[in-house]
């Protein structure tokens, strides 16, 4: 499991574990919680690639960032930890 810090989100902390390059399992701390359990269900069994092109880059609010943006970025991170 492989712990990332978001960065301009309401979530603190998003928890991923990879099987090689595809999403196994996503858990979210903080933020709006119903969005928070829809994400992950509709991302896991998904490659990083396919991730990363669906929701990076979406903003919330103006914030230049957003949970799902996040996600993508923690997935990469994850993987290139590994």
């Amino acid at each position: 499991m492989y712990r990332y810090k978001t960065k301009g989100t309401c979530s603190q902390y998003i928890d991923v574990e990879l099987d090689g390059n595809v999403v196994k399992e996503v858990k979210f701390y903080g933020g709006c919680d119903g969005n928070l359990q829809a994400i992950p269900k509709l991302v896991e069994g998904m490659t990083i690639d396919e991730v990363e092109k669906r929701i990076s880059g979406i903003s919330c609010n103006g914030r230049g960032t957003s949970c799902g943006d996040q996600l993508a970025k923690a997935l990469r991170a994850a993987y290139e930890a590994e």
